[in-house]
C-alpha cells in the first residue's frame, strides 16, 4: 500500500483543492531512497515510486498552485526503533557522519519548513533529514545478515537467491 494508497491520497486532496480553488500543498514521507536493501525489492521500488510520481504531479499539479514534496528521513530516535533489538537500534546513530539519531522533531520541522511560506517556492523535491546518512551511510547499520556475510562469491549468494534459499 506504500505506493497506492501515497497515490490515492495526493489524487483526493487535489482534487478537493482543485474543486475548491484553493492551493495545496502534499508532503510525503519516504525512507530510505538512495540504496538499495536486501529482499525488500518489492519496498524500494515503491519508495521510489513515490518519490518519482511526486516530481511528476508537482510539474503538473502547479499551474494550480498545488506543491508536492517529499522528506526522506534517516534513523529517528522514535518508537519505529523498537522494532530492531535492542544492539542493532544502538548501532543506527552511527550510520551517519554526525554519529547520532535524529529527533521525531527534526521531521516535525522540515514539514513546517516545507508547508509554511518560507517553502512556497520548493517543489518536486526531497528533502533528505538524515544527518548526512545518504553520503556516507553504512548500508548495514545493524550489521549485515549471515547469509550475506558468509557467502562473498557473489555467485553463491546469487544461486541462493535464485534457488529461494534465504529467509
Amino acid at each position: 500500500t506504500n505506493l497506492n494508497g501515497t497515490w490515492f491520497m495526493m489524487q483526493i486532496a487535489a482534487r478537493r483543492w482543485r474543486d475548491e480553488g484553493q492551493p495545496g500543498n502534499i508532503i510525503n514521507i519516504v525512507v530510505n531512497i538512495y540504496r538499495g536493501s536486501m529482499q525488500a525489492a518489492h519496498s524500494v521500488a515503491a519508495r521510489a515510486g513515490i518519490v518519482y510520481v511526486s516530481k511528476s504531479v508537482a510539474v503538473e499539479w502547479a499551474p494550480l498552485n498545488i506543491r508536492v514534496n517529499c522528506i526522506a528521513p534517516g534513523a529517528i530516535a522514535s518508537n519505529g526503533l523498537r522494532n530492531y533489538p535492542r544492539e542493532a537500534a544502538e548501532k543506527f546513530k552511527y550510520a551517519n557522519p554526525m554519529h547520532r539519531a535524529g529527533d521525531v522533531w527534526d521531521i516535525a520541522q522540515a514539514c513546517a519548513y516545507l508547508g509554511s511560506p518560507a517553502g512556497d517556492f520548493i517543489n518536486g523535491e526531497t528533502l533528505a533529514v538524515d544527518g548526512g546518512y545518504q553520503m556516507m551511510g553504512e548500508v548495514w547499520a545493524a550489521g549485515e545478515p549471515d547469509y550475506f556475510r558468509e557467502g562473498r562469491s557473489v555467485k553463491k549468494t546469487q544461486n541462493k537467491i535464485i534457488n529461494g534459499e534465504l529467509p
